[in-house]
């Protein structure tokens, strides 16, 4: 493993097939491969570290004895959150990397500029870039207004 600091909370993602994985991360996410260890016989990897950003996110290939891909359960129950400075350029290149919108980038009201996508592999991203300063009134105002339509 590598010797950078972790943050007190790291995704730890199971795929299917995690070499492609890491390939579209680093084109949707720039992420950078940072460790890999693959199994003795080296069909698969069994712990990955990739830095997006100051984060690190760890990967590893699915095991079906004992662990499951997202992609397998057709399911994703989490979001990874990208906080980041141009959530346009983030969504667009997660796009043209192979996500699909799960809900398209607007402005929300509670002030960024936000939109999710899923990746080839079945995990959820919510992509976000903070556009505006509100109070909590505000923001509870503009929720009302939102959800009444």
């Amino acid at each position: 493993m590598t010797q950078q600091q972790s943050h007190t909370i790291t995704p730890h993602l199971t795929v299917n097939d995690a070499a492609s994985a890491i390939e579209f991360y680093k084109k949707a996410f720039a992420a950078e491969e940072k460790y890999r260890m693959l199994t003795p016989d080296k069909q698969k990897i069994m712990h990955a570290e990739l830095q997006i950003g100051n984060s690190i996110i760890f990967l590893n290939d699915e095991f079906p004895e004992c662990e499951l891909s997202a992609k397998t359960l057709n399911a994703s129950p989490v979001a990874i959150h990208l906080q980041i400075d141009d959530a346009d350029l983030w969504f667009n290149r997660a796009l043209k990397a192979g996500a699909k919108t799960i809900m398209p980038l607007e402005n929300a009201f509670w002030g960024d500029r936000y939109g999710r996508v899923v990746d080839p592999f079945g995990h959820h991203w919510s992509i976000s870039s903070h556009v505006e300063d509100l109070s909590n009134e505000e923001i509870q105002r503009r929720a009302a207004l939102e959800f009444a339509s």
